[in-house]
């Protein structure tokens, strides 16, 4: 394999060589000149064979020195440089591998000339990045193995129960039911996870129109309106009216479903949800309120992250994605979220959207 040879390197030598010339002929003519002074204080006959003998011999040695000391700057730069080299092919040939650990150590970078660093530099973010988005997509299967698996175990256990004999009206219903239910969920997820890797993908833009924000608060919580004629949640709204936004309504009702249903299915028989929307300078501002569980300050540090539930024992009722959806969702349409809560005193969700400026 041939060497690759670096035009920038070449100029650089050659500057170096030219440098080093001048400096040696300047060192021969003090020579001479010394020479000559002291031949005169001293009272010597020097021939003029043997002042010039003196001077170009002073400067064949300034020289002979000058060229050695550049070629072995030039040989230990070229070894930096091809170590340096070596060690960026040996991490590239690892990364295609598969093997994001790698890194070029510091010591190499620190030998090497600023390009080289930059690009070592470069190199071992790289690595990190890849190493990071090799864990993600791990979990991220391994999440949504397991979310899949889940409901196919339920749906494959009720199907089998409905298949034996001799079942009563009421076990049938009941069994359909269950399948019926693990089926929404499953079709919930594929839904979630597509919509999720959409917009990351940013293969969908929000459609962004003009439309009454309270009224469609509305909609959305007409959307629960048996959970509200159970008696079984006590449902406090407070909504002003035009309420005008810019935004993509169709991505909006899925924030605030997602939000709803977040704070119904986390709130006990009996508890409260609230919903509100207010103007607050030039932001329209949502918030969700419930009386639930609430989040530990822990927990609400994961909790947009994908796949990630809070409440483990509540785990099947959900499937970790409707907040990872949510924050997508509002973030690219402008807008933010943030989250208060207290364990065992509910959790508020306060959503900002931009107020249509005209």
């Amino acid at each position: 394999m041939s060497k690759p040879h670096s035009p920038k390197l070449k100029s650089s030598l050659y500057s170096y060589i030219v440098f080093f010339l001048i400096i040696a002929f300047a060192v021969a003519c003090c020579m001479s000149l010394f020479l000559t002074v002291l031949a005169q204080q001293m009272d010597v006959q020097w021939s003029v064979d043997n002042l010039g003998f003196a001077a170009w011999l002073t400067f064949a040695n300034v020289m002979v020195i000058t060229l050695l000391f550049t070629l072995l700057y030039h040989l230990r730069r070229s070894w930096a440089v091809e170590r340096a080299l070596g060690q960026i092919t040996k991490a590239t040939e690892k990364m295609m591998q598969g093997d994001f650990s790698v890194q070029i150590p510091s010591s190499v970078a620190e030998r090497s000339d600023a390009a080289l660093r930059q690009i070592i530099d470069c190199m071992n973010q790289m690595s990190r990045e890849l190493s990071c988005m090799e864990t993600l997509r791990t979990d991220f299967v391994s999440n949504v193995s397991h979310e899949i698996k889940t409901p196919l175990s339920v749906i494959q256990n009720y199907a089998t129960l409905l298949s034996q004999p001799g079942l009563t009206q009421t076990e049938q219903k009941e069994y359909a039911g269950s399948i019926l239910r693990a089926t929404r969920r499953l079709s919930d997820l594929v839904s979630n996870i597509l919509r999720l890797s959409r917009l990351e993908n940013q293969q969908v833009k929000p459609e962004k129109v003009c439309y009454d924000l309270s009224e469609q608060l509305c909609e959305c919580l007409l959307d629960f309106e048996e959970v509200w004629h159970s008696d079984a949640y006590q449902l406090v709204t407070h909504l002003e009216e035009q309420v005008m936004v810019i935004s993509d309504p169709d991505w909006m009702s899925l924030v605030w479903n997602n939000l709803i249903s977040n704070a119904i299915k986390f709130t006990p028989p009996g508890g409260r949800v609230s919903v509100s929307v207010q103007r607050k300078g030039d932001k329209a501002v949502v918030t969700v309120q419930d009386t639930g569980c609430g989040i530990s300050w822990e927990e609400q540090r994961h909790i947009f992250d994908k796949f990630y539930q809070a409440d483990t024992s509540r785990a099947c009722l959900g499937n970790g994605l409707g907040l990872a959806l949510v924050k997508k969702i509002l973030e690219m349409t402008g807008c933010t979220i943030r989250l208060e809560s207290q364990v065992g005193q509910g959790s508020v969700f306060t959503v900002e959207h931009p107020l249509n400026p005209s």
